[in-house]
């Protein structure tokens, strides 16, 4: 049985170059079909997004920010509804994330300090992982993965429990230092996000 094809042309990786903080990020691409799943490198990435999930759980934002390249593009377009056939799904220019690695440092160093009010208490986080597929790259030294990923959500004693669904095009590169991601698409299944805010990463 034949693996399905990669790409289309309104794919996840196309984003960066539309954004407009996006001019710095990388525009290495996935080739050919997915690898297998017994393979090393799928093994490799599916671990890597684990761990990753792992410290998102426990909030170790700094350990995260150490798992991100200096050049990272991280970024969570707005979803729209649109007719079949209209060739995109998302609102041009506009973004819930659209952050570089300066950024996102700075968002975690204010978790740090007495004023992250949307945090203090911390919410309850797990993300749950799924749908891992792997692809090889046009640069050797980069891997592109496909996730789904369920983030639930929980703050205090009383109020309700909130779910996010996205799919996640993630760009892994391998550094001395080990794989780190270098660029992170985020396609949320809602048009309208019903969580209270989105101080959290996804």
């Amino acid at each position: 049985m034949n693996n399905p094809t990669t790409t289309a042309p309104t794919g996840p990786g196309t984003h960066s170059s539309r954004s407009a903080l996006g001019g710095h990020a990388s525009r290495v691409q996935r080739t050919g079909t997915t690898i297998g799943f017994g393979d090393e490198r799928h093994l490799t990435a599916h671990q890597w997004l684990v761990d990753e999930a792992w410290l998102l759980d426990a909030q170790a934002y700094s350990e995260w920010l150490d798992l991100l390249t200096d050049d990272i593009h991280y970024l969570m377009p707005v979803r729209v509804t649109t007719a079949l056939g209209a060739g995109y799904d998302t609102s041009p220019g506009m973004a819930h994330f659209d952050e570089d690695k300066y950024s996102l440092s700075r968002r975690v160093a204010r978790f740090l300090t007495e004023h992250a009010w949307t945090e203090d208490p911390p919410s309850r986080l797990r993300h749950h992982l799924s749908n891992v597929r792997t692809f090889a790259a046009d640069d050797p030294d980069h891997l592109v993965v496909e996730s789904a990923t369920l983030l639930f959500r929980n703050r205090g004693d009383v109020r309700e429990g909130s779910f996010v669904s996205a799919g996640r095009e993630d760009l892994l590169r391998s550094t001395p230092e080990g794989w780190k991601l270098a660029r992170r698409t985020i396609l949320v299944d809602d048009s309208v996000m019903r969580m209270q805010n989105l101080a959290i990463f996804l």
